[in-house]
């Protein structure tokens, strides 16, 4: 019996060992694949780095490609379009405008009424708005079929005032028309539809002056209404901004999409030789999305993501910073994380599909400052089917996020930087006209920031506001003013076409 029982004893012994040498591998084996999920993200954020050098020389790329575009079509990924907008609203407008912004399955109307208080920049009365869905055949019918419905809404609006219909009997409204898809500007009144995006497809509008069509379906129900100008939302934000505080002197939309416009001087656009404005300066749209430099911080997220893209080799600096893309890249290094590590259990199917985590989702992530990480734990469960995700993991995936977020900020701040550095508003006296200009004394400035990544998003205005201050360093700093600007799409509009509308106005040509 004493043999036996050792011979037990050993073999229990024996089974024991065995089964805590597999506890150990086990053990041994989570904390490699944890050792690798972290590696992921070590690696990631240090290709990611905007350290202020690095963001000195996007600063100093940005500058350099303005002047290039302005230069030659074609000179620089930077299109640098004319808007013809050489007169910004300064405050003496008066009366009521009108404006239409179209930009994607919904336009707005508005009224705005002027006061023409000069001495006052803030003398919008009243403004008026009113939101309507366009019908989804209408996306993709033709360019009759839809301004008669648009037009029909706006007479419908402007007769809900009373008088208003008596009044466009004798007097011919005017009109700001936002048009938020590629267009190339023939003058502040027309501009030739490039190709449309968002969704609609109207074949006979292509290659064709978009404000015609508006005009004759106005005119076909009796609306007595002129396009006084057409704009982009970029540009109305200029408006809008300008008309607040004269020292605005650009623009910047960081929302879905990207883009920016400054106040350039006309002598300055080398590629219009001849171009006669009676200000000496003309609004430029730099449509900064297509942005590029070796300067960026690109990581493979990046690449694959633009390989797979609808627009391959386009729009680089705007997949690196603008709202349609940061929720898609915080996805790619989830799934890349979770390919090296059993933390997030069997790699979903939603983990898996393009575009499923959007940035509103990824910014509330961000945003969670529970204990526990809940709203992670919710938007991880419900919206990407990664369920009872450890908490260890979830404050890693924050920590995705934060990255992802203060790049694209830091890059944003980088490229208004450049702006200011274009026009000798940076205190470094700028690149103009190919030329450098010496020392100067450092002028109050005002850029204009609207989109829902800047207004909604705390952690990324903070990192924006915060980078511009450690690229312009502590003198030049506190007189380059960003200030949130909402809804220059629709008011800014209105304020063109009051700019416009006076007889005395001089319009912008080409010799």
């Amino acid at each position: 019996m004493g043999k036996v029982g050792l011979g037990v004893a050993a073999g229990v012994a024996v089974a024991t060992c065995a089964v805590a040498a597999v506890m150990v591998g086990r053990r041994v084996r989570r904390r490699r694949r944890w050792r690798r999920v972290v590696a992921v993200l070590e690696e990631f954020e240090e290709a990611c780095g905007t350290h202020v050098g690095r963001l000195r020389q996007v600063v100093d790329a940005m500058a350099v490609e303005m002047h290039a575009g302005l230069a030659s079509e074609g000179g620089s990924k930077l299109k640098m379009l004319l808007t013809f907008v050489d007169a910004l609203p300064n405050g003496s407008e008066k009366g009521t405008y009108y404006a239409l912004d179209l930009g994607g399955t919904n336009f707005r109307v508005l009224r705005v009424q002027l006061g023409g208080n000069s001495s006052d920049r803030s003398a919008i009365l009243r403004h008026d708005v009113d939101r309507q869905a366009i019908p989804p055949h209408l996306m993709t019918s033709t360019s009759e079929d839809l301004f008669d419905f648009i037009a029909s809404l706006l007479k419908q609006f402007v007769e809900k005032e009373e008088g208003f219909s008596e009044l466009s009997a004798v007097k011919s409204m005017e009109l700001g028309f936002t048009f938020s898809f590629p267009v190339k500007q023939m003058s502040i009144l027309s501009g030739i539809l490039i190709k449309w995006t968002k969704g609609f497809a109207i074949e006979d509008m292509v290659g064709k002056d978009v404000s015609e069509p508006l005009q004759q379906a106005m005119s076909k129900i009796g609306l007595n209404m002129r396009v006084a100008a057409l704009v982009n939302d970029t540009v109305g934000t200029l408006a809008l901004a300008h008309y607040h505080d004269e020292d605005t002197v650009a623009a910047v939309i960081i929302g879905t999409g990207t883009n920016a416009c400054y106040l350039e001087r006309a002598d300055a656009i080398i590629k219009c030789q001849g171009l006669l404005t009676t200000s000496g300066c003309m609004v430029v749209n730099m449509e900064w999305g297509n942005f590029w430099s070796s300067h960026l911080p690109r990581t493979s997220y990046d690449v694959d993501l633009d390989a797979n893209s609808p627009n391959p080799n386009d729009q680089g600096f705007e997949k690196m910073v603008s709202g349609m893309y940061l929720g898609e890249i915080v996805r790619r290094v989830i799934l890349r994380m979770s390919e090296e590590s059993d933390s997030f259990g069997p790699i979903s199917s939603k983990l898996s599909a393009p575009l499923s985590l959007r940035t509103p989702l990824m910014a509330a992530m961000h945003e969670d400052d529970s204990p526990d990480l809940r709203e992670v734990a919710r938007i991880l469960n419900d919206d990407l089917e990664i369920p009872d995700v450890p908490l260890k993991v979830r404050k890693l995936i924050v920590k995705v996020c934060d990255v992802v977020t203060r790049r694209a900020a830091r890059l944003a701040a980088a490229g208004i930087v450049g702006i200011l550095k274009k026009i000798g508003r940076d205190g470094s006296g700028g690149v103009t006209s190919g030329r450098t200009k010496g020392l100067s004394k450092v002028r109050r400035t005002v850029v204009a920031v609207e989109g829902g990544l800047y207004t909604n998003y705390s952690m990324f205005r903070e990192y924006l506001n915060e980078a511009v201050t450690e690229i312009l360093g502590e003198e030049i700093s506190p007189h380059v003013i960003l200030k949130d600007t909402e809804d220059g799409s629709g008011i800014g509009a209105a304020l063109l076409a009051a700019a416009y509308s006076s007889p005395n106005v001089d319009t912008v040509q080409l010799l």
